[in-house]
């Protein structure tokens, strides 16, 4: 008897024809980001479904990463059974809407503990230098 999809068979993911991603634009050099539902299988020369928000990854003069999102019609997909993307899961977790993404508290971490690295280099160059 299958199991139903709720299980994590995985059944569910192989049957959803739809995917949330991010669908790259700009040019070299200064990437920017869509955020679509797509067809799983989408070629790159195919038109998406819909565009639900963008993400540009460059920081601004204020040191901000710009994001836009439309959530009612992210709610309407997921409802449809779309998949979303491990990289539209980290936006959307960092937004509140999902619960934050494992990765994201790696990244903090991670910068954190360089941030203490450099600190300390800069307080033991000062005390020696003194």
């Amino acid at each position: 008897m299958p199991l139903p999809p709720a299980s994590g068979t995985g059944l569910y993911y192989a049957k959803a024809a739809k995917s949330i991603r991010l669908i790259r634009q700009g040019c070299t050099n200064r990437p920017f980001f869509h955020i679509a539902v797509t067809h799983r299988r989408r070629l790159n020369s195919q038109p998406v479904i819909e565009q639900l928000g963008s993400y540009d990854p460059v920081p601004n003069v204020y040191n901000e990463k710009l994001v836009a999102l439309n959530l009612e019609r992210i709610k309407y997909w997921l409802g449809k059974g779309a998949h979303v993307t491990n990289p539209v899961a980290e936006i959307l977790g960092l937004a509140g809407f999902f619960p934050i993404h494992p990765r994201t508290y790696m990244t903090a971490w991670r910068n954190r503990r360089t941030e203490s690295e450099k600190l300390a280099k800069e307080t033991e160059a000062s005390e020696s230098s003194t």
